[in-house]
């Protein structure tokens, strides 16, 4: 599941503002001095991607576009839950994206495709569950309680996602296995000679 890892990196990636102001809520700073943090790591990540070459993501971009938005408003407004709300609009955006059907399978290796695939796809949408289940979350979290927000989001993000591979990962090599077994078994027995029922001797006269 390497390449999953490699997936959801620019999820990761937009996290890393998120987790600066975190840190820095947690640490009782002001809401302008975070929020400033914040927006700067934002455009720190774009400008050092440019500067390196590297191709910036569209959903880099997005993400850019709503720190600097709602980290524009938290300042404003002198209010923290602006920019603690953001990660929703992320995790909303990348649950409509694993919505598409099959979009795991691509991650099987090719001998394993045959086996597994529905199973990849029916875990894609538990996916996109779980991104959606952390927007709903997080957004009444940050809004409702802020003060255990920087809590929320060093927990339960990372910690459902570790929890959900583990359960896929462990059931898929479960029942990968056994239906591996199975069809070994089948075409052994597809393979066995037929035996031809051996005739009487003839009796002697």
């Amino acid at each position: 599941m390497k390449d999953l890892v490699h997936a959801v990196r620019p999820l990761v990636s937009d996290f890393l503002a998120t987790i600066v102001f975190a840190i820095l809520i947690a640490l009782h700073l002001d809401v302008r001095t975070a929020t400033g943090a914040a927006l700067l790591v934002g455009v720190g990540q774009v400008v050092f991607q440019k500067a390196t070459h590297r191709p910036v993501e569209l959903l880099q971009w997005a993400s850019l576009f709503l720190v600097v938005v709602f980290g524009g408003l938290g300042m404003m407004t002198n209010d923290p839950r602006f920019l603690m709300v953001k990660p929703s609009v992320i995790y909303v955006a990348v649950g409509v994206v694993m919505l598409k059907r099959g979009w795991m399978v691509r991650y099987l290796p090719d001998d394993a495709v045959e086996l597994v695939s529905d199973l990849m796809i029916r875990w894609g949408y538990a996916w996109a569950g779980l991104m959606f289940v952390t927007a709903i979350a997080n957004g009444v979290i940050a809004w409702t309680s802020p003060a255990w927000w920087p809590a929320f989001v060093a927990v339960f993000p990372a910690a459902s996602k570790i929890g959900l591979f583990a359960v896929q990962f462990g059931s898929m090599k479960v029942i990968g296995h056994r239906r591996y077994r199975r069809r070994m078994a089948a075409q052994a027995e597809a393979a066995e000679p037929t035996v031809a029922p051996a005739l009487p001797a003839a009796r002697a006269a």
